[in-house]
């Protein structure tokens, strides 16, 4: 007999904007923003172009009761009906947890990537001892989101993007929440 884990996650809000859970309804704005050469290219996961059901698939994960990884969307609206952008959490083991995210290009500069990490990082939603991050070493702007919320920077690796097809040069940041 197994035992599955249900995790549940709140909703976290700041003042310009509430990180909530993704939602099926998100589906269309995530697959025009995550469709973005740009979006795509600045992670490691996002393929480019965006293959029909990617986008979908990536939803039902994001919110089966046995996922590994919690996905909130920046949502500016009144009526949580607005996609800027996504930020995750992915489960790592000994209390520990990978932060990712990306904006919408049109939202670019504008702090919104800094204010979720921030938001994200204070709630502790998965009540992690410590916070990883790692970036591409071509997109300094989402090193500086990460130094901007306290990450110290711990060394260079590398991770493959499905987007570009190669393996690239990482720096990876850590946060100690305790």
């Amino acid at each position: 007999m197994s035992k599955t884990e249900i995790f549940t996650q709140p909703v976290i809000q700041t003042d310009r904007f509430v990180l909530r859970p993704i939602a099926r309804s998100d589906a269309g704005q995530i697959k025009l923003y995550g469709g973005d050469k740009r979006v795509a290219e600045a992670t490691s996961t996002i393929p480019h172009p965006l293959p029909d059901g990617v986008t979908e698939t990536f939803i039902e994960r994001a919110l089966a009761p046995d996922r590994t990884e919690d996905v909130w969307v920046i949502d500016p609206s009144d009526d949580g009906s607005e996609v800027l952008g996504a930020i995750g959490l992915r489960r790592l083991d000994r209390n520990q947890s990978e932060i990712g995210y990306w904006v919408a290009p049109a939202a670019w500069n504008n702090g919104f990537a800094s204010a979720a990490v921030a938001a994200m990082v204070e709630a502790n939603p998965q009540a992690c001892r410590t916070i990883f991050g790692s970036v591409f070493q071509d997109n300094p702007a989402s090193a500086r989101v990460l130094t901007n919320c306290g990450f110290d920077y711990i060394g260079e690796a590398e991770s493959f993007s499905v987007a570009r097809g190669v393996t690239v040069p990482t720096w990876t940041y850590i946060k100690k929440l305790d």
